[in-house]
């Protein structure tokens, strides 16, 4: 990381052009000193490579260590015992309200579940597919929602390309959280979403005290500080401290309202955590 070292720790070359970091200095700065490679980055053209890419990788990374799980027998077992509770619990609503049987319920539970047990190219592609595409709306959707805090709210200085960039960026510890799940859901031989109170206990998401217990995660909340960080230098402020509020009260608040609506739409719990 010479560029940022240089260009932040040595006086001897303050006099002198500041050069672009390439994406590899980028990348280790989100981890070692945010604050100092996004004042640089802020400097120069923003490029599409720096949310890009790392947004590639987090989506490569969460497809792949799904494969790895359910190859699994144990995990495997666990995830689908998970996502049958959540499909039954859609049924019996539909089942309540007449717009099912009992019999149809019961005929596609089977159905579901044989194809969720059954594991192969076909679930892998789907996997792909899904969070691939679903990922890049909610990246997209999220940082409009980022946006336009930011610059109305706000008033800062920049385009929605800044927050492409500083929420890309700041996908890197999102990376590091989801092989840290991975590796603790061998080593446990169970389902870990993440590195949270909510996964470690093993708490119903549904819940409000699940919830609460899902965001004690101390990845994600080192993620959104570097976010908070990223905006507020990309977006010309030197007052970090509003951006820390609205980049927390979108991610609580947000999740909590989206908590409240999956109550009353029980379909929008399948895209929660």
């Amino acid at each position: 990381m010479d560029n940022l070292t240089d260009s932040v720790s040595n006086p001897s070359v303050d006099n002198q052009p500041e050069e672009e970091l390439s994406h590899s200095d980028k990348m280790i700065g989100v981890f070692t000193e945010p604050a100092s490679t996004f004042d640089l980055i802020a400097k120069f053209p923003l490029k599409t490579i720096d949310w890009l890419l790392p947004l590639i990788l987090l989506f490569l990374v969460i497809c792949i260590t799904q494969v790895f799980l359910n190859t699994n027998k144990a995990i495997h077992s666990q995830i689908v015992d998970k996502q049958m509770a959540k499909v039954e619990k859609g049924f019996d609503q539909a089942v309540a309200s007449g717009k099912m049987t009992a019999e149809q319920k019961t005929q596609q539970l089977d159905t579901i579940q044989s194809n969720m047990e059954n594991y192969g190219t076909l679930q892998i592609v789907f996997t792909f597919v899904g969070v691939f595409v679903g990922g890049f709306i909610m990246f997209l959707i999220m940082s409009g929602i980022y946006f336009l805090f930011v610059k109305f709210a706000l008033q800062g200085e920049g385009s929605y390309n800044s927050v492409l960039v500083a929420s890309g960026l700041s996908c890197y510890i999102a990376i590091i959280n989801m092989i840290i799940a991975t590796i603790l859901s061998f080593a446990l031989s169970r389902m870990m979403q993440d590195a949270s109170v909510a996964s470690f206990l093993d708490s119903d998401r549904s819940t409000i005290v699940g919830f609460i217990l899902a965001k004690l995660d101390v990845f994600a909340i080192w993620g959104y500080i570097v976010l908070s960080i990223g905006l507020a230098k990309l977006f010309k402020s030197s007052n970090t401290a509003k951006y820390y509020i609205t980049t927390f009260g979108i991610w609580i608040l947000g999740g909590l309202l989206f908590f409240f609506l999956a109550k009353a739409v029980p379909f929008l719990s399948n895209f929660g955590a």
